[in-house]
């Protein structure tokens, strides 16, 4: 994060929201960690979405600067879509359903069919 702090660019960001997940078999342990950066719970989404798609061995960092426009809860929704296509296009998904979408947004509610 500090590598990446150091573009003004990013250092300048609104919002720079990281999740980790790194696998160490030799101690058969987990290291995992988010920080939402101001932004409530972006983290710890991040970090569930990694959890649900099984990545391993990776840092994602997303970051968002404010356009004058409140995205709501909307903007958990991006975050999601661009830490997805980030780690697809990336070959972290390799092997892994191509409809990674649907599976990441289990717990939202059906529409309601009239």
């Amino acid at each position: 994060m500090k590598c990446l702090l150091e573009n003004r660019k990013i250092a300048n960001a609104t919002h720079n929201v990281m999740a980790y997940r790194i696998y160490d078999g030799g101690k058969n342990v987990w290291y995992q960690h988010c920080s939402d950066d101001g932004e409530s719970a972006a983290g710890g989404r991040l970090l569930h979405l990694l959890q649900i798609l099984k990545v391993q061995g990776v840092v994602v960092v997303v970051t968002r600067w404010y356009g004058g426009i409140h995205l709501g809860p909307d903007r958990f929704k991006h975050y999601s879509n661009c830490a997805r296509d980030l780690l697809q296009s990336n070959g972290y998904l390799q092997g892994k359903s191509e409809d990674t979408r649907k599976s990441a947004h289990k717990s939202q509610k059906p529409k309601k069919r009239k």
